[in-house]
C-alpha cells in the first residue's frame, strides 16, 4: 500500500530497479510488481537494469535476466566497467595501473555509478528509483553511502530485514503466487551464497562473501530485533541468543525452514558477531541511516529511519555496549583470534 500511495502522489510514469539477481532486489521487484498490478498498471511501467561490474557472475546476470523477463517488465543491460574503469583512471587508482588493488575505493566505485545511473534514468524516463537495501544492511552499515545502494527515491525494503525477505521469498514459492517460470528463477536466487559480488573471486575461485565479514545475517537480526524491539544490552542479547542457537535439534524450526540451513553456534561464535554488530550498529553506521529515503515500517521490530523509531547521533562510540558484553560474559567466550 505505502509503494500505490507513493506512485499516485508522485503520479510517475515509471519505476526504476536496479536488479542483481539477489535476494533484495528480486523482493523489491516483486513488491513493485505487486504494486503495479492492484493498480491495474503494465508491469512495463517498471524499468529494470542489470548492470554487471568487475566481479557479476554469469549465475546473478543470468538470474538477473531471467527473473525480469519472468515479471514481464521493461528490462535493459547497462556495462559499468568503461565508466567505472575511466573513473579510477581519472583518480589515479592503482587498478588503474594494472595492480590487483580491489580495496573499498574500487568497490564504492560500482556501487555509486550504478546508483548514479539509476537516478538520471529515473530522470529521463519520468519516474523514480525503487531502494533495495534492507533493514540488517542499514543497520550494520553495510552499503555504499550517498551515491550508492544507501540512497534512492523510495526504499520499499528499509523495515525488512534479510532473513524476512529470505521468508518472503519461499513464501510466495510456496504459495503459487507466480508462474512456474517465475518460481524457478526465485527458487535460483533465494539459493545463491549473498555477495555484493564487487571483488573478483580469487585464485580458489571462493567469491566475496557478505556473512563471512558481517556475521551470519540470522545471528544479526536476532540482535536487531532485541536491540530496537526492547532495548535489551548486549549481556542479555547474548544470553538469549545462546538458548535460542545452542542447539539446532532443540526447539520448533518455521514450517518448511530448509534443513540445510538449521544451524547452531557457541558462545564464542555468537560473542564475536555480537561484539561486531555492536561496533557496526552503534559506532559506525548511524549516519548512512540519518540521511535515509523515505520507506515503509513493515514489522514490530521496529524501523531504523530517524523520522520513526530510531534516533541516534551521528558520531557515537560503541565502547559502552562492548564494555557491557564483554564484562559479563566469560572470559573464555572472546577466545584470541586471528
Amino acid at each position: 500500500d505505502a509503494l500505490m500511495r507513493r506512485i499516485q502522489a508522485t503520479r510517475a510514469k515509471s519505476l526504476v530497479i536496479g536488479i542483481s539477481g539477489g535476494l533484495d532486489s528480486t523482493h523489491a521487484l516483486i513488491v513493485a510488481a505487486k504494486a503495479c498490478d492492484r493498480l491495474r498498471l503494465p508491469r512495463t511501467t517498471i524499468r529494470g537494469y542489470t548492470m554487471p561490474g568487475f566481479a557479476t557472475s554469469d549465475e546473478t546476470k543470468g538470474n538477473a535476466w531471467k527473473l525480469m523477463e519472468a515479471f514481464g517488465i521493461a528490462a535493459e543491460e547497462i556495462d559499468i566497467r568503461p565508466a567505472a574503469e575511466k573513473m579510477l583512471e581519472d583518480m589515479g587508482h592503482p587498478f588503474s595501473q594494472g595492480e590487483a588493488q580491489y580495496d573499498v575505493t574500487f568497490e564504492n566505485v560500482q556501487a555509486g555509478l550504478r546508483t548514479d545511473y539509476l537516478f538520471r534514468l529515473a530522470g529521463l524516463h519520468g519516474g523514480f528509483v525503487i531502494g533495495t537495501g534492507d533493514l540488517s544492511e542499514l543497520a550494520l552499515g553495510w552499503c555504499t553511502y550517498g551515491v550508492g545502494d544507501q540512497m534512492s527515491h523510495y526504499g520499499v525494503n528499509a523495515g525488512v530485514p534479510k532473513t524476512l525477505i529470505r521468508y518472503l521469498i519461499r513464501w510466495t514459492i510456496q504459495t503459487g503466487q507466480f508462474d512456474a517460470a517465475c518460481a524457478d528463477v526465485l527458487q535460483a536466487i533465494h539459493d545463491t551464497v549473498i555477495s555484493p559480488e564487487l571483488v573478483p573471486a580469487g585464485e580458489d575461485g571462493a567469491i566475496q562473501s557478505t556473512e563471512e565479514v558481517i556475521g551470519p545475517y540470522e545471528l544479526n537480526d536476532f540482535f536487531l530485533h532485541h536491540t530496537v524491539r526492547f532495548g535489551q544490552r548486549p549481556s542479555k542479547i547474548a544470553f538469549l541468543a545462546w538458548h535460542a542457537w545452542k542447539d539446532a535439534g532443540a526447539g520448533e524450526w518455521p514450517v518448511d525452514f530448509p534443513q540445510d540451513t538449521r544451524n547452531q553456534y557457541d558462545l564464542a561464535t555468537i560473542a564475536h558477531w555480537l561484539e561486531n554488530f555492536c561496533r557496526r550498529f552503534f559506532g559506525f553506521s548511524q549516519f548512512k541511516r540519518s540521511a535515509l529515503p523515505n520507506g515503509p515500517k513493515v514489522s514490530s521490530g521496529g524501523a531504523l529511519s530517524p523520522r520513526g523509531d530510531w534516533r541516534a547521533p551521528s558520531d557515537a562510540v560503541a565502547d559502552v555496549w562492548v564494555e557491557q558484553l564483554r564484562a559479563n560474559l566469560p572470559e573464555d567466550a572472546f577466545p584470541a583470534r586471528d
